[in-house]
C-alpha cells in the first residue's frame, strides 16, 4: 500500500509561481511512476506530468510544456511540481499518484493505483 500527501497550494496571481510536493509512503518500489493530475470544476480529471521513480525520464501534457517541471527527491520520497507563468485556467485541485506498473507512464486516470486527497490552485486574472 501507498499513501500520497500533496501540499503548496494556493491563491497566486497569473504569471506567478507554485510549488507542489507529494510525499510517498508505504510500499514503495523502483519501478513505480509517480504523477500529476487536475481537475477544474465541470471538467474530467486531466494528466499533467510524470516521472518515472529512477531514471531522468520526464513528461507533459502539452498545456503545461516549458511552464512545469516536475521532479524528484528520492531520499526525501517526494515528487514536486515547479509551476511557473500561472495562468487562470490552470485553476484547478491538483493530486498526486502512482502507478505500480513497469513501462512509460500513463496519461490516463485508470493507468494509477494510488491517489493523494488533492491540493487546491487558484490562479487569478
Amino acid at each position: 500500500q501507498v499513501q500520497l500527501v500533496e501540499s503548496g497550494g494556493g491563491l497566486v496571481q497569473a504569471g506567478g509561481s507554485l510549488r507542489l510536493s507529494c510525499v510517498a509512503s508505504g510500499r514503495f518500489l523502483s519501478t513505480y511512476k509517480l504523477g500529476w493530475f487536475r481537475q477544474a470544476p465541470g471538467k474530467e480529471r486531466e494528466f499533467v506530468a510524470a516521472i518515472r521513480w529512477t531514471g531522468s525520464s520526464t513528461f507533459y501534457a502539452d498545456s503545461v510544456k516549458g511552464r512545469f517541471t516536475i521532479s524528484r527527491d528520492n531520499a526525501k520520497s517526494t515528487v514536486y511540481l515547479q509551476m511557473n507563468n500561472l495562468k487562470p485556467e490552470d485553476t484547478a485541485v491538483y493530486y498526486c499518484s502512482a502507478d505500480r506498473s513497469s513501462g512509460l507512464p500513463s496519461r490516463l486516470q485508470s493507468g494509477y493505483d494510488y491517489w493523494g486527497q488533492g491540493t487546491q490552485v487558484t490562479v487569478s486574472s
